[in-house]
């Protein structure tokens, strides 16, 4: 029988703001200006404050309109070299409620349970669907706990998750079913940590049908790459094939769609429903290949002032793993997605440095987008950056 299971994640839990375990007290933990922590933007009068007040519902109602509907899809969990571990159909039903301030939004997902052990052979049984009601997202969750980063005429966010409880219980009842033991370890399943020090969500809507692309980045209690997850969904009220990345066998090297030169526009965005834009840029990135080595070339030009910025990079690729130097990686999923993160964000937080997790989304040849999402030196999300590039 289909199970219902509910949101673990709790007010307690919420109240931390200091999300990693491993944070040492440093005598200047964040190199980032103070303002940048703060979602809300300070006034001396009461009118800018009251106009950024109606600001913030109406991006919350766009928020929520963008993520309203019935959706079918499918759950990817990758290792880190990019392997795929399990793929599970699932099933999400999303709707709002309320008005200005006291809007919500309600959200079920539906998870495709395996065919039960104890089933008879030769028998055709029915698809069962575990319930997993997920905890409601309004005013006060979006802007404190989330720290949401919001692009409504680009069609993105980035979210911050305070557990991987709804991960693991799409992992647990879509491979393991009613023959779920409960155990902590299940065999042969790999399940995200108890006490995750980060996970972030990414999401990308389509910009050629009525499709989304979430992409979890999950790290462990030490800081390190646990796992990572991408949903891959599409809206419609009939019935819908689950979408899938692809074939999972690659013909061709992953990387190879994302080598040339792009260019394109990045806007920067604080944290947080409020959060209004900290800069625009006009971006130029030349992606080389010499032997086994990556070459990456990043120019941007903004800031009002002709500032230009250059960034070097250089990389080692084994087989979908791409290494920076400098302590940054690259996993390179199907479907032309990549997914970057610190090798080790435990190291970062003791340097007092900030870091960045980013998602990678080349949806038609020769047209990509991407989502970075930055974080102070103690696990604050200060800005969210969203890119729009095309390959010339």
């Amino acid at each position: 029988m289909a199970s219902t299971c509910y949101s673990t994640i709790s007010t307690s839990l919420y109240s931390n703001n200091r999300p990693f375990p491993f944070l040492s007290r440093l005598p200047n933990p964040n190199p980032f200006p103070s303002f940048f922590r703060s979602s809300k933007i300070r006034a001396s009068n009461s009118a800018p404050v009251q106009e950024d007040h109606y600001m913030s519902i109406d991006n919350l109602r766009q928020f929520f309109h963008l993520n309203s509907g019935k959706w079918t899809g499918s759950f990817h969990q990758f290792d880190g070299n990019g392997n795929l571990l399990q793929k599970i159909n699932t099933r999400l039903s999303a709707s709002s409620y309320g008005e200005d301030e006291l809007i919500s939004l309600i959200q079920t997902l539906y998870i495709e349970q395996p065919q039960s052990s104890t089933s008879i052979s030769g028998l055709q049984e029915e698809v069962e669907w575990a319930e997993y009601k997920i905890k409601e997202t309004n005013m006060f969750t979006v802007d404190k706990y989330q720290e949401i980063g919001f692009f409504p005429k680009e069609r993105a966010f980035s979210l911050r998750y305070q557990t991987a409880g709804m991960l693991e219980t799409v992992l647990r009842q879509g491979v393991l079913g009613e023959d779920d033991t409960g155990e902590e370890s299940p065999k042969n399943l790999k399940l995200p940590s108890r006490r995750p020090s980060l996970v972030c969500e990414n999401c990308i809507y389509s910009q050629e049908k009525d499709r989304r692309a979430r992409a979890f980045h999950i790290m462990d209690p030490r800081g390190f790459m646990d796992m990572l997850i991408i949903f891959l969904e599409d809206r419609g009220d009939g019935p819908l094939i689950h979408p899938s990345l692809g074939n999972m066998v690659d013909e061709q090297d992953r990387i190879l769609p994302f080598l040339g030169k792009w260019e394109g526009h990045s806007i920067t965005k604080r944290s947080g429903v409020y959060g209004s834009t900290m800069a625009e840029a006009d971006t130029v990135a030349l992606l080389e290949m010499d032997k086994n080595k990556l070459i990456q070339d990043v120019t941007s030009k903004g800031g009002g002032r002709d500032v230009r910025t250059n960034v070097h990079w250089t990389g080692t690729i084994t087989n979908n793993l791409v290494e920076f130097e400098g302590a940054y990686q690259l996993t390179l999923l199907p479907g032309g997605m990549y997914m970057g993160y610190p090798s080790d964000i435990a190291k970062s937080v003791a340097e007092s440095k900030s870091f960045h997790l980013e998602f990678c989304w080349l949806e038609a040849p020769g047209k990509r987008r991407r989502l970075i999402r930055t974080y102070d030196a103690e696990g604050l999300a200060v800005s969210s950056t969203y890119f729009s590039e095309v390959r010339v």
